[in-house]
């Protein structure tokens, strides 16, 4: 029975990629590639573009393919077999020179996106490689499609003889619907997540040999530690071992300094996320952390990168009386948890901040650190999460630098949504400005202005980052921040485009961080100074320290 069954499916398979093709799909799946080729905010090579046209295409040939299923399925007329072969070999015709020319009208296009972003523009094999990866997802992705449409007829074939056409061939899509969505989530995602999960841990288990074990016993990972060297992964080894000195920052702000603290608890340090939490806890108070000035809890990225450029300034501008304490949650880049699960590592952050915040708030209040919070792109959507309202109310931090928030933020989504109407959906004025303030590389205006209340919480986004302004309902509607006026950095030929702007954004999400610093997802060490300036009110640290800083952040590429 199972051998009959392959066969029929086998045969069916073969009749299908005999068929023609559908007229209206390869006018369609064109115009989809045309819009596709537009530009969005983050700028493509060749082969990315290529998979965007070609993935565009397909959706567009298949919604032409449903429509006209549709319309049949209705009783509606069709046109007669005897004008579909002209119709098929005119509109064949009309596809390619359509995607042809958008091919090479996509280079300038792309151009146009670099030019916003200060890139330099494409070299000359871009279109060529574009309808290379494009042609070749297509037939893949139209394979898969004629796949489907053999099951659903082999599946609607036995039912016709006891059920109504239309009623048969409803619940043959439905189940080959079914089949497909169990293959390709349950088994083909399921597997591409574990490769990848396996293979950036691998890489998070890596230690370049220049990376020695720090003898300092204030250091995390040295003999005198609580968390083992090996435990930390590359990530927190690299932020246990990041800069300044103190003598780095004596040169700067011309005082006497202390070394600041950097504690890190890595993914393998112990099993559970509270478990992991008491250990920074407890390195907390081995190194006496709580008897500094400033303590930060900075919630890392997926892959549990904690960005030096983003503590360096405020380690520099507290003269080193700081501490900072993170935890990893994950070995996956943001952008990809974000379309698996955008809470993913919400757990580990909130008994990070309840037993860090718990210990804080039962110390005298003369004796405690000034408390603020940490997020970039995933640990700002992790740390909001984190927080408690009554923390706010009751026994407050201080305040928090959230910096490129990712489009699921919980707070930010809020705060921009009721923001003043007058103001862009990129840069808006909140109607709590005493709270809630916004700023970006061209426009620091809303965090140096007075009116601050006793928390302080800053948002740093630029208005090309794909990570923060990509909208689940964009398949539909055109997002605020699309409309003028638009920030810096966003191409002025951008369009809005019903289904295709989201898989545009889509993969920008995933191309965030290949743009110059001060763009997209990457952002610039003298703007997180900028940020922890305006939070911190630093004493005795003027504009002459100030760009003092910045030069020197500069001259070491942050």
């Amino acid at each position: 029975m199972e051998r009959l069954t392959l066969g029929k499916l086998g045969t069916a398979i073969y009749h299908r990629l005999a068929g023609p093709f559908s007229a209206a799909g390869l006018i369609l799946g064109a115009l989809f590639w045309w819009a596709a080729l537009t530009p969005s905010l983050i700028p493509r090579d060749g082969l990315l573009q290529g998979a965007i046209g070609g993935l565009c295409f397909s959706a567009g040939y298949a919604l032409a393919v449903a429509l006209i299923a549709v319309w049949a399925w209705l009783g509606f007329p069709v046109l007669p077999r005897l004008l579909l072969k002209p119709i098929r070999v005119v509109s064949a015709i009309a596809a390619i020179a359509i995607m042809l020319v958008a091919a090479f009208k996509g280079d300038g296009w792309q151009d146009e996106v670099r030019a916003a972003l200060d890139m330099p523009p494409n070299g000359g094999s871009w279109p060529f490689i574009l309808i290379t990866v494009g042609v070749v997802l297509i037939v893949v992705l139209m394979l898969a499609g004629r796949i489907f449409a053999a099951l659903r007829d082999m599946v609607s074939a036995p039912l016709r003889r006891v059920l109504p056409p239309r009623v048969a061939v409803l619940i043959a899509v439905a189940a080959a619907s079914w089949i497909f969505w169990s293959v390709g989530n349950g088994v083909l995602l399921d597997a591409l997540l574990r490769g990848l999960d396996s293979s950036y841990r691998r890489i998070d288990a890596l230690i370049p040999p220049e990376e020695a074990q720090p003898t300092d016993p204030m250091k995390a990972g040295s003999p005198a530690s609580l968390v083992q060297w090996d435990d930390l992964g590359r990530q927190g080894r690299l932020r246990v071992l990041s800069q300044p000195t103190p003598a780095e920052i004596t040169a700067i702000t011309g005082r006497e300094a202390k070394d600041p603290l950097q504690i890190y608890v890595g993914l393998n340090s112990a099993e559970t996320p509270q478990e992991r939490a008491d250990l920074a806890l407890a390195e907390l108070k081995r190194t006496n952390a709580f008897s500094r000035k400033f303590l930060v809890i900075a919630t890392p990225t997926g892959t549990g990168w904690v960005d030096p450029a983003s503590m360096l300034p405020l380690e520099v501008m507290t003269g080193g009386d700081i501490a900072s304490v993170s935890v990893q949650y994950s070995y996956l880049p943001s952008w990809l948890t974000l379309f698996v699960d955008p809470q993913y590592g919400e757990e580990t952050a909130e008994k990070v901040f309840d037993t860090v915040y718990g210990y804080w708030r039962s110390l005298p209040r003369a004796q405690r650190p000034r408390l603020f919070l940490f997020g970039l792109s995933l640990g700002s959507l992790n740390s909001d999460l984190a927080t408690d309202a009554y923390a706010l109310l009751g026994d407050p931090f201080e305040g928090a630098l959230w910096v490129g928030p990712p489009f699921a933020s919980r707070t930010w989504n809020q705060v921009t949504a009721t923001r003043l109407k007058e103001s862009p959906a990129w840069l808006p004025q909140a109607r709590t400005p005493a709270v809630f303030r916004f700023f970006n590389a061209g426009d620091r205006g809303q965090i140096t202005s007075p009116g601050w209340g006793p928390v302080k919480i800053a948002y740093l986004q630029y208005p090309s980052d794909a990570i923060t302004f990509f909208e689940t309902g964009m398949w539909r509607r055109e997002p605020d921040w699309m409309k003028a006026p638009r920030g810096v950095g966003v191409s002025p030929a951008l369009t809005w485009y019903p289904g295709i702007s989201f898989i545009q954004l889509a993969f920008d999400m995933m191309t965030a961080t290949t743009v110059p610093k001060g763009r997209g997802h990457v952002y610039a060490a003298r703007d997180y100074g900028a940020g922890w300036r305006a939070l911190i009110q630093p004493e005795g640290f003027g504009e002459a320290e100030m760009q003092k800083l910045d030069d020197w952040m500069e001259g070491k590429g942050l």
